[in-house]
Parts: C-alpha cells; sequence; structure tokens
C-alpha cells in the first residue's frame, strides 16, 4: 500500500511515508473508539427498550456514566495523538521538503534553469509544495484510515446480519469507483488550470521587469490587455476545473448516502418478516452515521488527492534531474585551463564542436568572434556551470567533471557585464566574494576596486542598502563592486565578461585601473568585444560556428589575415562614424 510507487506518486520522503503511517494508524483508533460511543448508545437504548417492553427496572446510571468517562477520555488521546500524526509531523517534514529542494536545486547544472523560468520554479518550491502538504496532512492518512477502519466495521456488519450490511455499504465502493473514474479528468484539468497560472504569473512578471521599456514605447494598453487575457483564462480553467470535480465529489456523497435509504428499506422489509428485530436495525443505523462521516471530508479531498498528483510529479522531475557532483577535493598542478575536443549541445542542438585550445597561467587568453559563435559556453564550460557532452576540460591536469561544483569554484573569480547584487548594504554584497572576511578586509577589496569615492558619499557608508540588484547604484558603481567581490576573493583563475563595455569613458578608466590588479599573475579567460581590449592578450581564440577558427597572439592572427583581421577593421572602421548633419 505505502510502497515505492505510492511515495513517488505523493513525492514523499521516506519520513514522510513513515507519518503516513501513523496518520493512518491513529485515524483508525479514532474511528473506532468514536464506534464504541455508538456501542455505549445502543447498550443503554437496549436497556431502555428492554424496561418499556418487559417492565424491568431502569438500569443503574453509575456502569453506563463509568463507560462514558472511559469514552471521553480515550476519545481524548486518540484524537490527540492523530493530531500529532496528521498535523504536527507534516507541518515539521514541509520545512525539510523545501530545505532539500533548495539543496538539490543548489546541486543542479545551469542547464537545468535554462529550461525553466523563474516563475515556473517559484510555483513548484511554494504553490506545489503547498498543495502537497494538504493532501499530506489533511487527506492520505485519514483517508487510508478511513479505508482500514471501514474494512473492520464492515466485517463485524456482515457478522451480524449481512443483508443490511450489503444494504448500508453498497454506496461505498460505488462512490469512491465513481471518483476514481474521474481521476483522468480531474488530472487533465488541473494541469490546464496550472499552465495558465503559470502564463498569468510569467505576464506579470514580464511587466514588473520591462516596465520602463513598456512606459518608453507607449504599450501599457496592449500589455495590460495580454495581462488580462491571460487572467481571464486562468480564471475560465479554474472554475471549469473546480464545477468538473465537484459535480463528481457530490454525485458521490449523495450515492454513498442512499445507503440509509436501503438500510432502512431493507430493514423494514425484514422486520415485517419477522426474520430481525427493530434494535438491530437501530443498531445498523447507528453505525452507518460513522461509517459514513469518516468519508464526508475525504470524497472531497480525494479529488484533491488526484490533482495533487500534478504537483507531485514536477517536485519529482526536480529530485530525478541528475546532480553535478564529484570530489570533494582538488589539488590541481598548476591553473592552465585546456580544452580537448570538446562539443556541448543546447536542447539537442549543438553549440560547440571539437574546440580545444589551452589558456594558460599568468596570461590573458580572449575568446573573440561573432555572436552565438560560443564565447560565453566557453567561459561557463571552464568553471563547469554546464557540463560537456563529450571531450575534456581540465585545470591543472585535473578533469573538472570529476571534482564537485563548489570546491572547483572556490578556485574561480568571474566578473560579468550583468552584475547580480543583492538587497543588501555595499559591505554585505561585496563579502560575498569570501564568507567570513573582516570589514577591513572587505574595506581593502573596496579601495582596490575604487569603490571608496562612491561608498563614502552614501548616506550610511559601507553599511547603506543599495535596493534591489543594486537598483540605488549606476551602472559603473554595480560593476565595481562586482570587482571588489572578486579581488576579495582572490582566486587564481579569473572568468571576465569584458566589463567595461557598457560604461562611460570615466567609469571605464576606474574599472579597468580596477581589473588590473585583479588579473595580475591568474589564470585570465576574458570574452572580449572591442578589440582594443584584445591588444593586450597574451592569446586569441578566434570561435566561429562552435568551432576554433584561429588562434594564436593578436600579432600572428593579424598577419593571418583572416576572421580575427576583418574583425579588427570592421571595429576600426565603425569608431569612426559620427551622427550626420
Amino acid at each position: 500500500m505505502f510502497g515505492k510507487d505510492f511515495q513517488r506518486k505523493y513525492a514523499l520522503t521516506d519520513q514522510g511515508v513513515k507519518n503516513v503511517k501513523a496518520g493512518a494508524l491513529w485515524t483508525v483508533v479514532v474511528n473506532l473508539v468514536v464506534m464504541g460511543g455508538m456501542g455505549i448508545l445502543y447498550l443503554l437504548m437496549l436497556r431502555f427498550m428492554d424496561t418499556l417492553t418487559e417492565n424491568a427496572p431502569l438500569p443503574e446510571a453509575w456502569p453506563f456514566l463509568a463507560m462514558v468517562l472511559a469514552f471521553v477520555a480515550l476519545s481524548f488521546v486518540a484524537h490527540v495523538q492523530q493530531y500529532k500524526a496528521t498535523y504536527g509531523l507534516v507541518y515539521s517534514e514541509v520545512k525539510n521538503v523545501r530545505i532539500r529542494l533548495a539543496e538539490r536545486l543548489r546541486k543542479l547544472p545551469l542547464g537545468f534553469f535554462g529550461n525553466r523560468d523563474l516563475a515556473d520554479l517559484t510555483e513548484t518550491l511554494m504553490g506545489d509544495v503547498n498543495r502537497l502538504e494538504h493532501v499530506w496532512s489533511h487527506c492520505l492518512g485519514y483517508l487510508y484510515g478511513s479505508y482500514i477502519s471501514t474494512a473492520v466495521i464492515a466485517v463485524a456488519l456482515l457478522v451480524y446480519d449481512w443483508r443490511l450490511a450489503l444494504a448500508a455499504l453498497w454506496g461505498v465502493p460505488v462512490a469512491f469507483a465513481l471518483l476514481f473514474g474521474s481521476r483522468r479528468l480531474a488530472k487533465r484539468n488541473s494541469e490546464i488550470t496550472k499552465a495558465a497560472r503559470l502564463q498569468a504569473s510569467d505576464g506579470i512578471q514580464e511587466m514588473l521587469e520591462n516596465i520602463r521599456e513598456i512606459r518608453a514605447t507607449n504599450q501599457e494598453d496592449r500589455f495590460l490587455q495580454q495581462l488580462n487575457s491571460k487572467i481571464d483564462y486562468h480564471e475560465k480553467t479554474s472554475i471549469k476545473g473546480e464545477l468538473t470535480v465537484g459535480i463528481f465529489v457530490n454525485a458521490a456523497s449523495v450515492i454513498m448516502r442512499l445507503g440509509v435509504a436501503t438500510t432502512i428499506l431493507t430493514g423494514a422489509n425484514l422486520i415485517l418478516s419477522g426474520k430481525i428485530d427493530f434494535m438491530l436495525l437501530f443498531m445498523f443505523l447507528l453505525v452507518i452515521t460513522r461509517v459514513y462521516a469518516p468519508f464526508d471530508q475525504a470524497l472531497a479531498l480525494i479529488a484533491e488527492m488526484f490533482v495533487s498528483q500534478v504537483s507531485a510529479s514536477r517536485l519529482m522531475e526536480i529530485e530525478d534531474t541528475p546532480v553535478a557532483d564529484g570530489a570533494e577535493e582538488f589539488h590541481p598542478a598548476g591553473h592552465d585551463i585546456e580544452f580537448q575536443n570538446v562539443s556541448f549541445s543546447y536542447d539537442n542542438k549543438e553549440v560547440l564542436h571539437d574546440v580545444s585550445f589551452t589558456a594558460k597561467e599568468g596570461e590573458v587568453t580572449a575568446l573573440v568572434g561573432p555572436s552565438g559563435s560560443g564565447k560565453s559556453t566557453c567561459a561557463r564550460l571552464a568553471a563547469r556551470l554546464w557540463d560537456i557532452d563529450s571531450g575534456r576540460i581540465s585545470v591543472g591536469g585535473v578533469d573538472i567533471s570529476t571534482v564537485d561544483p563548489e570546491v572547483l569554484l572556490s578556485d574561480y573569480a568571474m566578473v560579468f557585464q550583468d552584475v547580480m547584487l543583492f538587497d543588501d548594504t555595499v559591505m554585505e554584497n561585496i563579502r560575498l566574494g569570501r564568507h567570513g572576511a573582516t570589514d577591513e578586509e572587505v574595506r581593502a577589496a573596496a579601495r582596490a576596486a575604487n569603490c571608496d569615492e562612491f561608498v563614502q558619499k552614501l548616506p550610511d557608508g559601507y553599511d547603506t542598502p543599495i535596493g534591489e540588484n543594486g537598483a540605488k547604484l549606476s551602472g559603473g558603481e554595480r560593476q565595481r563592486i562586482s570587482i571588489a567581490r572578486a579581488l576579495l576573493k582572490n582566486a587564481p583563475i579569473v572568468l571576465l565578461d569584458e566589463a567595461t563595455a557598457s560604461l562611460d569613458v570615466e567609469n571605464e578608466s576606474k574599472v579597468q585601473a580596477a581589473l588590473s590588479r585583479l588579473l595580475a599573475g591568474k589564470t585570465v579567460l576574458v570574452i572580449a568585444h572591442r578589440m582594443r581590449t584584445v591588444q593586450s592578450a597574451d592569446k586569441v581564440v578566434v570561435l566561429a560556428e562552435g568551432k576554433v577558427a584561429e588562434q594564436g597572439s593578436p600579432v600572428e592572427l593579424l598577419a593571418m589575415d583572416g576572421i580575427f583581421a576583418h574583425m579588427v577593421r570592421l571595429q576600426t572602421q565603425g569608431q569612426s562614424w559620427t551622427i550626420g548633419k
């Protein structure tokens, strides 16, 4: 019942399966204890009937009072234990599930994130886990416990009178058969609703991220209409899905409760024929009120169980994605980066083919080439942000695919044009370069990156919050914080996406001065866009259509008069362009 298939179906951990078992056990105990209360009521009614029909004396009160007190005590203990097993254990487990998911995401290769947008992952971490949390706590243990307790009670009823038992219980399997028959329809509606919800979330996120461009182009009305359409579609799919499920749930509830009518009709017929007495029918009527009660909530939630399987499959997709792992130690013989016949594909489309080159320690190796030639891909593969399809990438003779990415990245510093900053202080944003660095070490790195000039003008200096992604800073100031991080880390390998390409002249000179301090004596792999940057490189690797077209020193490549020389000529011509009058 609670095997691996069950575990995957509802994305349960091993502890989660134990929680469901505990919840089911205590639900069985609660249902049987409550049924015992019906037994006390039956015994009391039986004694009063004896008094009315046989002129027997009234029964003594104390035995019944003792049974009632015992029932209340047992019921209290059983309900408390059921609450702990179904709610207390699950709520503590949900925290562990989210932490485990976050840890899993932290270790996944970046290729996974290329196929999933932010809204989708947020929905999985928050919405899907919330949905499953409700199923784990409110439904699974409760439903399976009800199955077991109903089976026990059904056996007892069959022993008493199989005719009344069948009349009372026939509706239960029919009701659940109807619900399980609607499972595919409920699941399909859930998938459609979830896709519509993600479209609406993406639309909202897109408008917020691009609000400046939307206003600048006077496209507010068009984007709002598109967003309204997405929200309306989500609303329609939600209503349709809930209405469809509601019809089946209510139909199942009505069918199940028809057992009361068939029990009365069957019992009346048996009484008239003299085959049973009234008290037996009374006992069955008491029992079936409690047989149906556990399923009242379960019928509503069983539809949610079907829908939750869509959420569970999304969680299991993350769990099933192979992580990038490897050795916990990294001891290279130097820090030369060597590509040997490397090939790599995005979504089955080859981006790099048979790429080979070496970026030597203490030298600057520039990657140049047309847009889409694979420059950024090479830089990211060099840090094992993705894993290659074939070939070998080594650092100091060590195959990086054998090293845990987090261990490997301790030897890397990265400075890219797209700087990512946190909504925190200047101090803490720089300290990301090396956790545990002292304030003085952070300030020293900031001074080396020419950050002091603008930080001193901030209201609270290094303790000033800089807003989401550094919204309160200029582009040059954000770049210098990024370089200060790299200086603080002081890693032997630097990956650089030309950080000065979009800066003004004054900021460019300051950032270049900071970069000079950062790059001294390191293995530097730079994605170059400006040919004047390439002129000072020790080696240039020219990529074209995912292959190495040329490589050598800038002087050698100019003498070859190939792709590199052509790019230099084009950029030289572009520098002479002026705005016409």
